[in-house]
């Protein structure tokens, strides 16, 4: 897993981590997911991996608690892990054999797609994953053309705007226009929001403006390995 930081840009406040996953081949190097991930997400290796994911943030995040960081990790789960009858039982599990970790450190996020495929069957799902103490986001949301009446009944606690759109807000009208809309309704709805794709601090800036002040980015920083993380939390300045 690499780490990639979610911050607070009106202070510089690191609030937590999203969990990245990467392939390291031992000819070819670092692999990202989009390379490997197509592959394998409509067979049982991908619930295996998923399982493998939350288990290794749940150890980070306690070692990050350990020297007095309390952040939270949120990791992607793939449609087919989700869709597990027997996924929140197995969540409870892993819950269990961390006892000492808060269960608000670790957050739980899909893509928007997964979630308007059943919206009541994924309703029910993010409630029970709720009752667990754990937080719910909705991933590349804007890109699976959600409705209001869709985002009534999904009660997450956290939309992620696509970096698709954040990427271009600085020269395109109607890239700005579609994330000012995502910010308004998440503020309608009573959602945090958090910009995907903050690529400068221009970036963060208009975001700021705009009524968006969580983001996460190559602006801020690049995923990277947790034995990197501690050493660039201590260093991080707001630019």
């Amino acid at each position: 897993l690499y780490y990639q930081p979610k911050i607070d840009m009106r202070n510089g406040d690191i609030l937590g981590m999203e969990a990245l996953l990467r392939w390291i081949h031992p000819e070819k190097g670092l692999i990202p997911p989009g390379d490997f991930l197509p592959h394998i997400e409509h067979s049982s290796l991908i619930i295996d991996i998923g399982e493998w994911v939350i288990e290794t943030a749940l150890q980070q995040a306690l070692q990050w608690q350990a020297h007095g960081k309390g952040w939270c990790i949120s990791v992607n789960i793939a449609a087919r892990h989700i869709q597990m009858p027997d996924f929140i039982e197995q969540l409870k599990a892993t819950q269990q054999r961390y006892p000492d970790m808060p269960a608000h450190l670790l957050e739980i996020e899909i893509l928007e797609s997964v979630a308007l495929n059943d919206v009541e069957q994924t309703r029910h799902l993010i409630l029970e994953v709720q009752q667990l103490g754990i937080d719910f986001s909705l991933d590349d949301f804007g890109t699976g053309y959600s409705s209001l009446k869709y985002l009534k009944r999904l009660p997450v606690n956290t939309l992620k705007i696509d970096q698709t759109f954040v990427r271009d807000i600085l020269e395109d009208k109607d890239d700005r226009a579609l994330v000012n809309a995502v910010i308004g309704l998440a503020s309608a709805f009573n959602r945090k929001v958090i910009a995907e794709g903050v690529e400068t601090w221009e970036h963060a800036e208009l975001l700021l403006q705009m009524g968006c002040h969580l983001g996460q980015g190559y602006g801020i920083a690049r995923p990277m390995p947790a034995d990197q993380v501690l050493d660039w939390a201590e260093h991080y300045r707001l630019s």
